[in-house]
């Protein structure tokens, strides 16, 4: 099958004019890093759901929870996306129909963010559990004798005491999420790898694009470092440092 010409003139205008294939890749991290965002704060609100549910809920929410949690991370993380990304629209759809309104195309960034957000709400469960579970009993049985409600005791009491605890295990996770967006390469998402992989493939310059991508990442990793420990250092003032 022959090429089409016009394609091949604008596969070279895209190469070699500004920004040229730069911004292509700078565009895929933006993606990347919104998807890395959405998904990481969505799986933060999991998992306070879900951490509340296994601690404090009644028998059925927590074998729910347990199954979730089980499954999420039993399940190799490429595999869930490739089901939550074909089957999870799909359902929708099939439920949009089924109610009247017809199938719908699901923005592929949203889409992205749901399913970084079920996998990362999984571990977020399990970090936030093991946090809260550090708490001193005395601190909530103090709160409790004070006549606080049981949301004043998570807002108050629970959620600051157990933020230090939880920090370097969701610090973790969010470094995880800005690495598990380049599996959504496989299902077609313009996000840093899927980009780099074209630029590299349409220039045959491997070695110079997908050193750019890796730079690009250890940027982010080393920017959100900073941030994380600064973080860290304020949730834990006050507390004494052992030697």
């Amino acid at each position: 099958m022959a090429a089409d010409p016009g394609s091949l003139v604008n596969w070279s205008l895209l190469a070699f004019s500004p920004p040229g294939w730069g911004g292509v890749l700078l565009k895929g991290f933006v993606n990347s890093l919104q998807i890395a965002i959405g998904g990481y704060s969505l799986g933060l609100l999991l998992g306070v759901g879900g951490a509340f549910g296994k601690l404090y809920g009644g028998p059925i929410l927590r074998d729910l929870m347990e199954c979730y949690t089980t499954i999420v991370r039993a399940v190799p993380e490429l595999v869930l996306i490739l089901l939550l990304y074909y089957a999870g629209t799909d359902a929708i759809n099939q439920l949009l129909t089924l109610v009247g309104f017809g199938s719908v195309d699901i923005n592929g960034l949203a889409a992205g963010i749901f399913v970084i957000g079920v996998v990362q709400g999984a571990y977020s469960t399990e970090v936030l559990r093991g946090a809260i579970k550090a708490v001193p009993a005395g601190q909530i049985e103090a709160a409790r004798a004070y006549g606080m409600s049981p949301t004043k005791v998570m807002t108050r009491v629970t959620l600051p005491a157990m933020l230090p605890y939880a920090i370097p295990g969701l610090s973790n996770l969010w470094l995880i999420a800005t690495k598990d967006t380049a599996l959504l390469a496989v299902v077609g998402f313009s996000e840093l790898t899927l980009v780099t992989r074209q630029a590299a493939g349409a220039t045959k310059s491997y070695i110079l694009f997908f050193m750019a991508a890796g730079v690009l990442y250890l940027a982010l990793t080393l920017v959100s470092n900073l941030f994380i420990k600064m973080i860290e250092r304020h949730a834990r003032r006050g507390f004494v440092e052992q030697s």
